[in-house]
């Protein structure tokens, strides 16, 4: 019988898939479960005979390869502790998280080698040891690692840290999440079963696998037995050629590929068919797209919700359920949800009405690495998360996002939630995205703008937007300033930043 631990996923599914595919890549790489399973049992030798030991932090800072995914089973095989980095991070950032985390060692591509070890050097990492992939003089060399003697999976129990997962830091110091081996695992299978997920699958991704949502997919390929097609970088007209030449049934993505992909000539020619359900997550999406891409894709998306805190995905839907578009539908086994009050978080908010999203489970964070403050701040001493969104629940128990609490605009002691307006904006047939962000007002504290990007061959002037925001919303609500641009800014997972945009 399973348990809920990572140290023995891969093997696991070597035994259940053998030869079958297990990850595809851009370049026509793949490697099966068993050639995944082997290779992480080496290079999980090869770290031992460098001296890293269960519970050691190991930070992998690579794009999306198969060397990543390598090194994360084979991590986790050891009994150690990853700590993933986005590689769009700057080298500065790595060697903050190498050094705030006490890193063993750090994966890198040996282009970057030489400037990550003077990162490490800078912010005083204990980090001793480099591991490169290509060339370098600057540490050892990832193939050699990968020599190492078979190692069998070591014994680790479910809730023994795994992961330290750091938050982005748009808001001060990235903190690192701790999440335990039950967390990463219950949101794997729980993803893979609220979704249907089986082998026959074939699953398309540009997901970065350092992200919770990224991380979960791929792994839940070892859950369930699919080949996953991993896009180093997102692409829409190559996304629609991987999706008509390889049939991919299940589409992963966040709104921003699904905007591009809606603009994108050669979606009017390309065949969808295989297509049986696609999922959406990581920011709140107007009702008004989700229908069109549902209308032009011929299959339901699917909306889910997590956080780097919970591992990833915590609530979704099921394609056999009827759709409630604007609803992240309901916890996954092991979460307890509620919505409570924006200003008493004892008091429950009433069903229909806005509050804070709290979340309680085995999902849930430990707390964050050696910061006993933001632990504290986050998480009540009946062990409640708060989330940081704006929630509604319905009678049924399915939970509406509003928005970011600290995305809310306040303008003449009025609460306007950013996603709202968008929702509105969205339903414009000449935009393609948009995001509104506060800018400062003396009279009123602050104004909502409204940054917009049209569709290829359409357009819109001021007045007839705000005539349309009119017809939809409170006068308080209305957009006072519109901005018509080329793109808006992006996290590295797709996230429109609203606070770049202010």
């Amino acid at each position: 019988m399973a348990r809920a631990v990572m140290s023995d996923l891969a093997e696991r599914a070597a035994q259940r898939f053998a030869g079958r595919t297990a990850i595809s890549m851009d370049s026509a790489q793949s490697l099966s479960f068993t050639e995944i399973n082997v290779r992480a049992a080496r290079f999980a030798g090869g770290l031992c005979e460098l001296g890293i030991a269960q519970g050691d932090r190991v930070v992998l800072y690579l794009p999306n390869c198969l060397e990543w995914i390598v090194a994360y089973h084979a991590i986790a095989r050891l009994g150690g502790v990853v700590v993933p980095a986005n590689i769009l991070l700057t080298h500065s950032e790595v060697g903050f998280i190498a050094a705030n985390s006490q890193a063993r060692a750090i994966v890198c591509e040996g282009v970057a080698s030489k400037s990550v070890k003077a990162a490490l050097t800078i912010s005083k990492a204990p980090t001793s040891i480099l591991i490169v992939t290509g060339e370098s003089e600057a540490g050892v060399s990832f193939e050699q690692v990968a020599t190492g003697q078979s190692l069998p999976p070591r014994e680790t129990q479910p809730g023994d840290l795994f992961t330290i997962a750091y938050t982005s830091g748009t808001t001060g110091t990235p903190k690192g999440a701790m999440i335990t081996h039950r967390a990463v695992y219950e949101s794997t299978t729980g993803t893979a079963t609220i979704h249907v997920r089986h082998s026959g699958d074939k699953v398309l991704s540009a997901l970065p696998l350092p992200h919770v949502y990224g991380n979960v997919v791929m792994n839940a390929a070892f859950v369930a037995g699919y080949e996953l097609f991993i896009l180093a970088k997102f692409d829409a007209e190559h996304a629609l050629q991987i999706i008509k030449s390889q049939r991919i049934t299940l589409f992963e993505g966040v709104p921003t590929m699904y905007y591009q992909m809606l603009q994108s000539p050669d979606l009017k020619t390309a065949q969808l068919k295989s297509l049986t359900r696609c999922t959406v997550g990581g920011q709140t999406m107007p009702t008004a797209s989700i229908e069109e891409v549902e209308s032009r894709f011929g299959c339901p998306i699917l909306e889910l919700w997590g956080m780097t805190e919970l591992a990833g995905p915590a609530t979704s839907h099921s394609p056999y359920w009827p759709s409630r578009h604007g609803s992240i539908g309901l916890p996954f086994p092991g979460l307890k949800a509620r919505v409570v009050d924006l200003n008493n978080a004892e008091r429950p908010a009433p069903i229909g009405e806005k509050g804070e999203l709290q979340v309680r489970g085995s999902l849930v964070t430990r707390g964050y690495w050696k910061n006993s403050v933001a632990t504290s701040e986050a998480l009540d001493p009946q062990g409640w998360l708060s989330t940081g969104d704006v929630a509604i629940e319905d009678e049924d128990g399915y939970i509406f996002i509003v928005d970011r609490r600290k995305d809310m605009i306040i303008t003449a002691g009025y609460n306007v939630y950013p996603a709202e307006l968008e929702q509105v904006i969205a339903k414009h047939p000449a935009v393609a995205m948009a995001a509104v962000a506060a800018i400062p007002d003396k009279e009123k504290g602050e104004l909502a703008k409204a940054f917009i990007v049209l569709r290829q061959g359409q357009s819109c002037t001021e007045r007839e937007m705000l005539a349309h925001c009119r017809s939809h919303l409170a006068a308080y609500k209305t957009p006072r300033l519109i901005a018509f641009v080329d793109d808006l800014p992006k996290t590295s997972t797709g996230k429109i930043m609203r606070r770049a945009l202010a």
